[in-house]
């Protein structure tokens, strides 16, 4: 039977002066920055993360490395760019040859745990059971591949170290928060990390729905759109995001209150003060408001995350307003515990941002991949937000291009939701300039290559355009030729 899910804790104590950190991430799947309130959003939905955020440090800008649950999660255990960790789409497993978080922490001697999702076992394994070789170094286990083909919202199933299934009792996301706090308990007196893969706030595939708990849906429907979701979406008859937005803000809702049980377990074993938790997601979701899909887009909707911090290194360490990625996660942890950093790591620690740090080496900008609906690449700076596609690619098994098109521009400055693309305007041609020179230094540095980059086509100044894609669009040319999955 799965240690996770197993012994009582007994005569918890807190751990010795001194100690090495526990480490805790949570990982919601899909889940837009302005869910929460330390971020605008009025509905209230989000208390302990907004606590975690004024406690800890809030990392405001925080950016994926891909809008893609497979990519973006390679990124997530190895501190590598998608295409250098060999998942640049979904379906392709985690190569076991790469230095992975859970790797360095088992060879300093931490216990590891994973709970929730992994999806990173390939199109060649099951939905649910993860081969050992591909779980990315992790020793406690329970987990599916892909948790929502193998669970509803009051049915998880998830799998043991064995392979054998396990039915965890509750809403899923209380289901697996149960089983964290069980594993806190299980390793109070030794260093751990544990990672808790959420699926929430995913929508639920076979049904395109977004299952709150009973009651929660309906605290939130009809709550604040964010102003690209007002714009762009279709209404509440034709399926946008007027009809989804209670169950998805009812989902976080509900993680958000498992969160705060947690580290109500914590303290109660007397290790919340010597515990680092990090609270991310993997991408965010634009409710197909972009494309056909709810993210695979450069748009802020799918790539602006939330990221908070607290803990050792963080309790204190107030707003970092400078753009980070999650690709920094890996090292950020490996450094707190005092690990070394391994080789071929394109992460930075985000420590030195804390308490109004610095880091001289770090870049102004952000570098994003995006795969699948499109081979895309993107820059994101404080203010602007700049985007080309490979228009000849095959999205579904390029990794790269030789050449690109300029597709978007936007000052998020004065248009931080994204609705008027400048690109191609005469009035922004010196912006746009510098923004490719950028772009192609990342793209040099981290896929060393120097394509193309074709500029758009000209506009008259002042002649902007707002891209939008809602529900019922038909969707021709769209190249996916393969089963969308998360």
């Amino acid at each position: 039977m799965s240690e996770l899910s197993t012994r009582p804790a007994g005569g918890a104590q807190a751990p010795p002066a001194g100690a090495p950190p526990q480490v805790i991430v949570v990982l919601t799947d899909q889940q837009r920055w302005d869910t929460a309130g330390v971020h605008g959003n009025r509905a209230g939905v989000t208390p302990e993360f907004d606590r975690i955020a004024r406690q800890g440090t809030l990392f405001e800008q925080a950016v994926t490395s891909n809008p893609v649950c497979a990519p973006a999660r390679s990124a997530l255990q190895t501190g590598r760019y998608p295409t250098s960790a060999g998942v640049f789409r979904n379906g392709l497993p985690l190569p076991g040859d790469i230095p992975t978080l859970a790797g360095e922490f088992a060879a300093a001697g931490y216990a590891t745990g994973y709970i929730g999702k992994w999806h990173l076992a390939g199109d060649e394994n099951p939905d649910g059971p993860v081969p050992p070789t591909l779980r990315g170094g992790y020793g406690s286990w329970l987990a599916s591949d892909r948790l929502e083909f193998t669970s509803n919202a009051y049915r998880t199933v998830v799998y043991d170290e064995d392979g054998a299934p396990v039915r965890l009792p509750g809403y899923r996301s209380d289901a697996l928060i149960d089983a964290a706090i069980r594993f806190a308990a299980d390793h109070h007196d030794r260093p751990y990390l544990l990672f808790v893969s959420l699926l929430e706030p995913h929508h639920q595939n076979p049904t395109d729905d977004y299952p709150a708990p009973a009651g929660y849906r309906e605290r939130y429907e009809g709550a604040w759109l964010p102003p690209d979701l007002a714009a762009l979406s279709p209404g509440a008859s034709q399926g946008g995001a007027h009809r989804h937005l209670g169950g998805y803000l009812g989902q976080i809702k509900r993680v958000d209150e498992g969160v705060g049980r947690l580290r109500d377990a914590l303290r109660s074993l007397g290790t919340e003060e010597n515990t680092v938790l990090a609270w991310t997601a993997d991408h965010g979701s634009h409710f197909r408001t972009r494309n056909s899909e709810y993210k695979r887009s450069a748009h802020e909707a799918s790539v602006r995350v939330p990221f908070a911090v607290t803990g050792p290194g963080f309790t204190g360490g107030g707003l970092v307003r400078q753009p980070v990625t999650t690709l920094d996660l890996m090292p950020t942890l490996l450094e707190t515990a005092g690990i070394a950093v391994p080789d071929g790591v394109q992460g930075r620690s985000l420590l030195p941002l804390t308490g109004g740090g610095r880091d001289p080496g770090r870049p102004d900008s952000v570098f994003v991949q995006i795969s699948e609906d499109r081979v895309g690449r993107a820059v994101r700076t404080s203010r602007w937000k700049y985007a080309v596609e490979a228009p000849d690619a095959d999205a579904w098994n390029d990794a790269g291009a030789d050449s690109y098109t300029e597709t978007e521009l936007y000052d998020l400055a004065a248009d931080p939701y994204e609705l008027d693309n400048l690109a191609g305007l005469a009035s922004h041609r010196a912006v746009a300039d510098e923004l490719r020179g950028e772009l192609l230094a990342w793209l040099e540095r981290i896929e060393g290559v120097k394509p193309a980059v074709e500029r758009a086509a000209p506009r008259p100044s002042g002649q902007r355009r707002a891209e939008s894609y809602p529900a019922g669009t038909p969707w021709e040319g769209v190249r996916f030729g393969h089963r969308p999955r998360g």
